[in-house]
């Protein structure tokens, strides 16, 4: 498989110098792997810290910034960031009000978080955490206990952000941070394998013409596997898989999110599929986000994310927001 690297040992290092190049409006410890917010902390505001294995941008350095994250800790390529990565990041960003880690539910960063968080409750530091697990998929699966956290990460991240950035105290941009994962589902589906520069080729075998219904990011798999399917059978089985969860009784935000090789021209085609069997299943659509959000390096395929909205959280998801993948109102 050809990259666009130099050697696998150094890929994070050199993604996180180019992110550093591109962005000065943001801190970069290459060294010690964390992203920050060059004007953090910021007095008087909550800070949000987040992470994850490297492999899934711009998920989470590329949602650092004013009305998102404080700061996030990107780990090697889909492997857990270390403690001491996260101490350091909540160190940087706090400024007596608290942090708040947001945590994807894989077992690695749920492990390393909670030790960070003993670490940084040592130093004096007031943190708090929220887990994300909004994968309905399946319920335990490859490197998890119970549902993986997917596409709800940014839901959580930016809605949490922009009440933090209000200058909310810890406890209610936790309160909330929670009650968008709790109103939050995701389903995914891989059309073709993910590769990772360690490996050099795919990472599981998914042979031509077929699809895996409820993969993960990084490739864990899913419900079934199926002869390929229309993008409008694809929406209707993501739907179904979500509403039988979910069950919302008013307006959604809406996600639909590439994997990293899906062209957008078929993520808006899809979108339109979404829309219609929401549609037609009395489901309103308040916003609707398409893109490569939460990836899976090269893997093909898409995720659907539904988050049920009520005035305050579309407010909150309304406010502006300046990051490196994700900005408006500014």
């Amino acid at each position: 498989m050809k990259m666009l690297i130099n050697v696998p040992e150094t890929v994070v290092a050199d993604a996180l110098r180019g992110i550093a190049a591109a962005h000065p409006e943001l801190t970069v410890d290459v060294e010690n792997r964390v992203v920050a917010r060059r004007d953090a902390p910021v007095a008087g505001k909550v800070g949000l810290v987040s992470g994850g294995g490297s492999g899934h941008e711009p998920l989470h350095a590329g949602f650092v910034g004013p009305g998102m994250l404080s700061a996030a800790c990107p780990g090697e390529v889909f492997t857990s960031p270390v403690p001491d990565q996260m101490v350091r990041a909540a160190a940087a960003v706090d400024s007596g009000a608290g942090v708040l880690f947001v945590v994807k539910n894989y077992t690695g960063d749920v492990l390393n978080f909670e030790m960070a968080a003993e670490l940084a409750e040592d130093e004096g530091l007031q943190v708090a955490q929220v887990v994300v697990d909004d994968d309905v998929a399946v319920s335990d699966s490859t490197f998890t206990a119970g549902r993986r956290g997917t596409g709800a990460t940014l839901f959580v991240e930016k809605i949490a952000g922009a009440l933090a950035d209000e200058g909310a105290p810890l406890d209610r941009v936790a309160a909330v941070a929670r009650q968008v994962n709790g109103a939050s589902r995701s389903f995914g589906v891989a059309l073709g394998a993910v590769t990772t520069p360690a490996k050099g080729s795919p990472t599981f075998d998914l042979p031509a013409g077929e699809l895996e219904l409820g993969i993960g990011i990084h490739g864990e798999p899913g419900r079934e596997r199926r002869p390929m399917m229309t993008s409008g059978e694809i929406a209707d089985f993501a739907v179904n898989a979500i509403l039988e969860d979910l069950r919302p009784t008013g307006p959604v935000l809406a996600l639909v999110n590439g994997m990293g090789a899906t062209p957008l021209l078929e993520l808006y085609g899809f979108n339109a599929e979404v829309h219609r069997a929401l549609s037609e299943r009395g489901v309103p659509v308040a916003r609707t986000l398409v893109g490569n959000y939460v990836t899976s390096l090269d893997m093909a395929g898409c995720s659907m994310t539904l988050c049920q909205v009520d005035e305050e959280l579309l407010r909150l998801w309304d406010a502006p927001v300046r990051t490196a993948a994700l900005r408006w109102g500014r």
